[in-house]
């Protein structure tokens, strides 16, 4: 259930704040926040631009990957802990964000902008969120097996 209700939230969060930028920003504007600007682009590669400009292998090649990853969720279902859960959930919520995107679009919509990175969205936050939580717990768990062996 831990896991639904992440991928809820970050599903929900990006879609809405993807949806507010194509209505609000025209394409190409941004707004000064600061360090932070608001811009308006459409991402034809994965996440924070890279792999550009390969719009069918990399449609399928997402696909393919969010599949396998549902299916190892399903058969090994990895620690119980809600932290987990919440790690998964999050990659979850963002791979779907971003697959609706190149469904319904053919494009990302990114607008995080902080000049020295490639601009993003909260779909690619979550995804890198989940994975770090993901990892920490993964190699936790990891660990006190190793100390519980030796």
């Amino acid at each position: 259930m831990t896991l639904i209700i992440a991928a809820s939230i970050a599903l929900v969060v990006d879609q809405i704040s993807k949806s507010l930028i194509r209505v609000y920003l025209p394409l190409g504007d941004s707004i000064a926040l600061g360090p932070l600007k608001i811009r308006h682009v459409r991402n034809p590669g994965t996440a924070f631009g890279l792999i550009s400009g390969k719009s069918w292998p990399l449609f399928v090649s997402t696909i393919v990957i969010f599949f396998l990853l549902l299916v190892v969720l399903w058969r090994w279902g990895g620690p119980g802990s809600r932290i987990f859960q919440v790690g998964m959930g999050l990659i979850v919520g963002g791979a779907v964000g971003n697959i609706i995107d190149r469904i319904l679009q053919g494009s990302v919509v990114d607008f995080i902008d902080f000049s020295f990175w490639p601009v993003f969205n909260f779909a690619d936050i979550a995804i890198v969120a989940g994975v770090i939580i993901t990892l920490f717990v993964v190699a936790k768990e990891t660990w006190k097996s190793e100390a519980e062996g030796a």
